[in-house]
């Protein structure tokens, strides 16, 4: 059982193999070693490429918006004039829908998008149900905006205008109703179909990040007595704040940057209006409706300008989740 090094078990199966001092395990040579440092070099020249488009799409609508950057300058942000024939450009109107609409899409989508995350990651209902919600949930991310749009032309205006007409007839001293007869093609009419649209995003991601929470605080939060809901409240959403943040940022860029639905349910309209009843436009829209049949030179400008004030909105939109997600990871820590 003993050798004549003194070690017993040499031979024994059961005893783990000690490593031979000889071997370099730092070893940074051969087949293998050259294979990791070339998929290294391709992911970097990747996410180079990715920040080279970039910034090449951000020269191209630059370049292209200077006619009427250099003409109008910062004015045309709070400028309210859009008369092509006189050359006259203003992008506050269009800049108001953007935000308006897309502020309202996202107050509304947050609470039924984490209460559907909720519902389809916790064990309230069947696993069997359960993914079924959420799998006709993620389906309406896969109806073409257009189709939205025209649903929300035969069905869902039709719907909606006794609704907002009641509004206007019994809130009209609320300046955000303050509407004789609403159309029903208005901005709170946008709002909420934005909010269908950004829905399945915001819910889906929100859903992932508190399946991957672990079990171990639930349980934990549970065993020192706190309720479902307790738990859920203290425990599981501020532990996926920033998973849901990101989430919602996602949500909010789609809303900022879509098109056709909004288009066909705002109104187009450039007169600015407090009230949530009366036509709006938005920056997507006018790009949408105008493009095609601009004037070269200034109204060219002028709408490019205004899809560089559009790319500017999403990056701050942007930078903003990232500044807050770090501020409150710094104050849990």
């Amino acid at each position: 059982m003993t050798n004549s090094s003194g070690s017993i078990y040499q031979n024994d199966p059961q005893q783990p193999k000690k490593v031979d001092p000889s071997i370099d395990i730092t070893i940074i040579e051969g087949k293998n070693y050259q294979i990791d440092q070339g998929f290294t070099w391709i992911v970097y020249t990747f996410a180079a490429l990715t920040v080279l488009v970039l910034f090449w799409m951000s020269w191209v609508i630059y370049d292209q918006a200077h006619p009427a950057i250099v003409k109008f300058g910062f004015g045309f942000f709070w400028s309210q004039d859009w008369d092509v024939p006189n050359k006259l450009f203003g992008a506050l109107p269009y800049i108001y829908g953007t935000l308006i609409s897309s502020a309202i899409a996202v107050l509304l989508a947050i609470p039924v998008g984490l209460a559907v995350s909720l519902v389809t990651s916790e064990d309230f209902l069947p696993e069997w149900l359960r993914a079924t919600l959420a799998f006709v949930v993620e389906l309406i991310a896969a109806i073409p905006s257009v189709i939205i749009g025209l649903w929300g032309i035969f069905v869902f205006i039709p719907f909606i205008e006794p609704l907002q007409k009641w509004l206007a007839v019994n809130f009209n001293w609320i300046p955000l109703f303050n509407t004789i007869e609403p159309s029903g093609l208005n901005i709170l009419t946008a709002g909420i179909i934005l909010a269908i649209m950004i829905l399945p995003t915001l819910a889906a991601i929100s859903r992932e990040v508190l399946l991957v929470i672990p079990k171990e605080l639930r349980s934990a939060s549970m065993a020192l007595g706190g309720t479902r809901w307790e738990t859920i409240f203290r425990v599981l959403l501020p532990a996926g704040f920033s998973g849901i943040v990101g989430a919602t940022m996602l949500a909010l860029g789609r809303a900022l940057g879509e098109t056709m639905a909004v288009t066909m349910v705002i109104g187009n309209s450039s007169i600015i209006s407090t009230s949530l009843l009366d036509p709006a436009y938005s920056i997507p829209a006018v790009l949408a409706n105008e493009f095609a049949e601009a004037e070269t030179g200034l109204h060219v400008g002028s709408l490019t300008y205004l899809a560089l004030i559009l790319f500017a909105l999403t990056l701050a939109v942007n930078i903003g989740a990232v500044l807050l997600v770090q501020i409150v990871a710094s104050k849990k820590n």
